[in-house]
């Protein structure tokens, strides 16, 4: 038979019970309801078989069932609801009995045929509170079979030194006999070898060493029976644990129970306990005092009663302990917890409360449930669900400093009666906050691929109800994500892993970045001769520079914009600028660079830059302008490409795309410097070609800032030189704001000769240091760029 004490975890009360008359001169019936009385269910039921196999009737069947439910035996609970069920007597309470045995054992479906063969709709009258039995952790649960017995094994807890205590009846069945007369004329009778509510050997508390050795640990209570419950207190070295005494020296009266007590021992080195003391409000004839758990923490000693005030059945208790172990009075946890079922097995760790309830909703017969914990209140009370629970019995929640887990259960599979079985997380939760380039969690789709590298599979993402992207994760795992959005970098973290991971919840943070598809990062521009598409020698160096860089960033491709200037007839420009747009290309084609990552467009005479069209007198100079290819290396230049983040570049924001045109910029270090002929503020035409390059670059990054310093040599006075300075500054600014550059786009600023290259003032400089004195210098920045300093914007001239 299954054993019973779940509820008390003792399985056993010693009872003394004195009747009068023999059972001779009393039904079988009537024998085996006093003895369901005094808790001899097993007893009762044998007796009770007895009596319906000699004279079958409804009444007895009844009591077989409900006597089977007492003891969780589910099977055979069933199995007589079901004959309970084919007697004309039975109503709708005994078809609602059925079913409810009938989920308990997975029957189901045969209890609502039986129930419709009688003439009933189940659906109207199955009220059993069924749990869906949805898991509020996610563990793994697996039985203990180096410590399980074919017997009764449970409440597993830890002990001193890394041993562990758990309580088994491992001395095997005892079953009896009803016996005849008794001589001592009680209808009664007492063993000191089991116990008569299981009919088997009494409880003990063992004890496995951290080198697997298991030994049985002894009470030194006097007269004990069942011991049981062990709690340990690390502490103090204390172990707490309940007990039931054999009282033989009582005063006759009819029906004593002898109830459970708890009571706490010094632990020995060896493991043995030394000594006892009893809980102050122990009363073993009036009320069980059993399960206690030593929360040393809180200086609380939590346990289990059905001592008077209580909400019905077993109720859980607290009682708070100074340092010498003065015990408060005992403090019910109230309707949160308790209902008017039996509540068990109290256990906490940090701001979770466990428990066992059968008058909490639930799966089975007795279910774990979680709760939160604070000093003042538990609360909030959750069917912890499967595979924590069962169909069956599950009790004895234990969790270690590891996080393992450990509970006791009869559920079906199992090795005895009751097994002890081990819980670990089954998965760890990943929670990631997938934002924008202003810091928002993207609420709008992407794709998540999730993979188990250890395992190899995929793993299944989901969305929570703030966007956020969630997953269950294996533990002692390596695992691979990749999200990708339309527009957007392909993100992948490749280094997230549960090995050693002691939290609940992994969390990460990213960053989904806007793709900026043909993204100029330098701009340049090559000329060429009259009428002519072969590169020039003044050309090649600007077009080596292009080509080691597409070399080394796979991600550059290049746009040509080829152009002539207004001679010669429009069908013919056409077919020119065609041509050395095609001579770049071959050009880089010779270098390794290949034809697909460069685009052409061409435009012949329509796109001149200056005052040069049809028929208009134009300098050769100017013409010189109109006859060139615009060289502008572009970024990520598909849009219909996804592209990852460059690995040479995944540490930068692309957030701010600037910061790579910046990056190139650095390794081409060619912003132009304007130099001035001697006491001059006019622009030489060499230099105008740079401004041309430095304007189309403007114009292709329209949020780039153009900051303009000019500079004198240290000849002439220091007014005349700040002057002279600030025209230099100016024209350069002119010409660009000629050229299309907004004027809120341009700084300029001018320091005379207080900053030269070369002082002058304390060497003798040669013309060309002077030169170098003469200059206009351009720096690239952001509009939001700060500048100080004496300085003019365009829009206040």
């Amino acid at each position: 038979m299954k054993n019973l004490l779940k509820i008390f975890s003792l399985a056993s009360l010693v009872i003394l019970g004195v009747t009068s008359g023999v059972y001779a001169q009393k039904s079988k019936v009537r024998y085996a309801d006093e003895q369901m009385v005094l808790m001899n269910y097993k007893h009762a039921i044998d007796v009770y078989k007895e009596a319906y196999a000699k004279k079958p009737n409804f009444e007895t069947a009844v009591k077989i069932a409900k006597a089977y439910d007492q003891v969780r035996d589910y099977d055979q609970a069933y199995t007589w609801w079901k004959t309970v069920a084919g007697y004309q007597e039975a109503t709708q309470e005994e078809f609602m009995q059925l079913l409810h045995a009938g989920h308990l054992t997975e029957q189901v479906q045969d209890a609502k045929s039986t129930i419709q063969a009688k003439g009933f709709d189940p659906s109207t009258i199955d009220s059993w509170n069924s749990f869906s039995g949805k898991s509020v952790r996610n563990l793994k649960v697996t039985a203990i079979d180096d410590l399980n017995s074919t017997e009764s094994d449970f409440s597993l807890a830890p002990g001193m030194g890394g041993a562990m205590y758990f309580v088994s009846d491992r001395g095997g069945s005892m079953p009896s006999k009803m016996p005849a007369i008794r001589i001592d004329g009680r209808n009664k009778y007492f063993s000191d070898e089991k116990s008569d509510y299981t009919d088997r050997g009494y409880f003990n508390v063992y004890m496995k060493n951290n080198e697997g050795q298991v030994s049985e640990v002894i009470s030194n209570v006097p007269g004990t029976m069942n011991f049981s419950d062990p709690s340990y207190a690390s502490q103090k070295n204390l172990l707490f644990y309940s007990v039931t005494r054999s009282i033989k020296k009582v005063k006759r009266q009819d029906n004593i129970t002898v109830q459970p007590e708890i009571y706490f021992s010094k632990v020995g080195p060896d493991g043995k306990l030394e000594g006892f003391t009893a809980f102050p409000f122990n009363d073993s004839l009036k009320y069980a005092v059993m399960h206690p758990f030593v929360d040393e923490e809180a200086k609380r000693l939590y346990f289990v009663s059905d001592m008077p005030g209580g909400q019905g059945g077993y109720d859980i208790y607290y009682s708070e302990f100074d340092d010498e172990l003065n015990f408060q009075q005992p403090v019910n946890l109230g309707t949160s917890v308790n209902t008017s079922g039996n509540e068990t097995h109290p256990f906490r760790k940090g701001s979770k409360f466990y428990f066992s309830s059968d008058g909490h909703k639930g799966m089975g017969g007795l279910d774990i449930f979680e709760a939160s914990y604070s000093p003042t209140s538990v609360s909030g009370v959750t069917n912890m669900g499967a595979p924590v629970n069962s169909l069956a019995d599950d009790f004895a929640y234990r969790e270690d400093k590891d996080k393992t887990v450990y509970l006791s259960s009869n559920r079906k599979g199992g090795m005895g009666l009751d097994d002890l079985y081990m819980a670990k997380e089954m998965y760890k939760q990943f929670l990631a906050r997938v934002l924008d380039c202003n810091g928002d969690v993207i609420t709008d789709s992407y794709l998540a691929t999730f993979r188990d590298k250890t395992r190899g599979i995929m793993v299944p993402t989901a969305r929570n109800p703030k966007g956020e992207l969630t997953a269950q994760l294996e533990p002692d795992s390596d695992f691979g994500i990749s999200i990708s959005k339309p527009g957007y970098f392909t993100l992948t973290d490749e280094n997230i892993t549960t090995k050693g991971f002691e939290g609940d919840t992994l969390k990460k943070e990213y960053k989904l970045v806007p793709i900026p598809y043909q993204l100029p990062v330098h701009v340049d521009i090559v000329y060429y001769d009259l009428d002519k598409f072969v590169i020039r020698k003044d050309a090649m160096p600007a077009l080596d520079k292009l080509a080691d860089l597409m070399k080394k960033y796979s991600f550059l491709d290049l746009l040509v914009a080829s152009h002539t200037d207004s001679r010669a007839s429009d069908e013919y420009n056409i077919t020119l600028s065609n041509n050395r747009a095609k001579a770049v290309t071959e050009y880089l084609g010779a270098k390794g660079i290949s034809a697909d990552r460069v685009r052409l467009e061409w435009f012949g005479e329509s796109q001149l830059i200056n005052d040069c069209g049809n028929g208009k007198p134009c300098s050769e100079e100017n013409h010189q302008l109109n006859r060139r290819s615009e060289l502008v290396l572009e970024a990520f230049p598909d849009p219909t490409k996804q592209y990852d983040i460059p690995q040479e570049l995944k540490d930068m924001d692309f957030c701010q795309p600037e910061d790579l045109f910046n990056k190139i910029q650095e390794e081409i270090n060619d912003i132009p410097t304007i130099y001035f002929d001697f006491d001059k503020s006019m622009l030489r035409s060499v230099h105008k070609q740079e401004l041309e390059r430095t304007a189309a670059m403007l114009k292709r990054l329209p949020t780039l800032m153009l900051y303009i310093e000019g500079h004198t040599d240290q000849r002439g006075t220091d007014d005349y030189n700040e002057k002279l300075s600030e025209r230099r500054a100016k024209v350069v600014m002119d010409y660009l704001n000629n050229r299309g550059i907004e004027q809120n786009r341009l700084e300029y600023k001018w320091f005379g000769e207080t900053r030269p290259i070369h002082d002058c003032n304390d060497v003798t400089c040669t013309p060309a240091m002077h030169q170098l004195n003469r200059r206009t210098e351009l720096r690239i920045g952001k509009l939001s760029f700060g500048y100080t300093g004496r300085q003019k914007k365009v829009d206040t001239m």
